[in-house]
């Protein structure tokens, strides 16, 4: 079972800069893809960034501000935010698609860290 340890949320000011961090271990499954997903008070849960490896995507919202990375051969996944804004203020979660059996897609998801962008 894939077991994701988030670090690095915490308050910062408009325009600060924050990174999140991800490791994934407890499985020898073949992953996927990595990636942030963020639920603001209110909101639905939605995408922030994925690394499929050979393809990354971002919400429109964060495109040019943020910066997702990953480390493979250590099931690392950062997430580097820059020009934050208020409504950046989210419970971010961890994301890794794992394959199951049969290349089942398996969905795992950290505990969340929350983020708040205020002055």
């Amino acid at each position: 079972q894939v077991q994701l340890v988030e670090s690095g949320g915490g308050t910062v000011q408009p325009g600060g800069s924050l990174t999140l961090s991800c490791a994934s271990s407890g499985s020898s499954a073949y992953i996927a893809a990595m990636g942030w997903y963020r639920q603001a008070p209110g909101k639905e849960r939605e995408l922030g960034a994925v690394d499929g490896g050979i393809y990354t995507n971002y919400a429109d919202s964060v495109k040019g501000r943020f910066t997702i990375s990953r480390e493979t051969d250590k099931n690392v996944v950062y997430l580097q935010m820059n020009s934050l804004k208020p409504e950046d203020t989210a419970v971010y979660y961890c994301y890794v698609e794992s394959r199951g059996s049969g290349c089942a897609i398996i969905d795992n998801w950290g505990q969340g860290t929350q983020v708040t962008v205020s002055s």
